[in-house]
């Protein structure tokens, strides 16, 4: 389980591509301190599990289901990814509740600065606008942040970046066209699968 807040922004120094999987090479200094061979770390919000470790990188195996579900199979050498351990029970929970366990791909449409913010404007699946509710979470490329305005005609969702999110994340080189991971709330989907249940279940 993670929070949503990232501790660290590591780079992909190397990338070994097979038919049905990848092997990724992660340079996170911060992170492999403090990390272990089984560990799970999340990666642009993807949990994968860190293979080994040396020299301040770790390395990951990602799968043909996690490639193709995520953007991670868009990354390259020089990627810059956001970096988060998974969470301990004794500290504050900041974010919100995320599994890294990605449920699509949204593609940025707007990324305009403001005096104080960045105006972040995502085209979001028409699947999952459903799980997304204004003043509610969403985790995007691993960040939890507040959902500001929606547009459900244009399944777009409309995010302002604080100066801090935007310096110690990737957002900040996001630009329109590019994809980026969400993870809608898991409590949406468990209050949708209780409807859903409980309505087949009175039948």
């Amino acid at each position: 389980m993670f929070t949503g807040l990232i501790t660290e922004l590591g780079s992909v120094s190397h990338i070994v591509r097979a038919e049905t999987s990848a092997i990724f090479t992660i340079s996170a200094p911060t992170s492999t301190a403090e990390l272990s061979v089984g560990d799970s770390i999340a990666v642009n919000g993807v949990c994968l599990t860190a293979t080994s470790i040396a020299a301040g990188c770790f390395t990951a195996d990602v799968m043909v289901q996690t490639l193709s579900l995520s953007s991670l199979g868009k990354l390259e050498e020089g990627s810059l990814v956001n970096l988060e351990l998974a969470a301990q029970m004794d500290m504050r929970m900041g974010g919100h509740i995320v599994q890294g366990h990605v449920d699509g791909v949204a593609t940025v449409a707007k990324s305009e600065p403001g005096e104080k913010w960045v105006q972040f404007d995502l085209t979001v699946p028409e699947k999952l606008m459903k799980y997304v509710v204004a003043q509610g979470s969403i985790t995007v490329d691993g960040v939890s942040l507040t959902v500001g305005a929606l547009d459900d005609a244009k399944n777009l969702v409309t995010l302002w970046l604080i100066p801090e999110t935007l310096a110690k994340t990737n957002l900040s080189h996001k630009k329109p066209g590019d994809s980026v991971n969400i993870e809608v709330d898991i409590l949406a989907k468990y209050v949708e699968r209780l409807i859903s249940k409980g309505a087949t279940d009175a039948k």
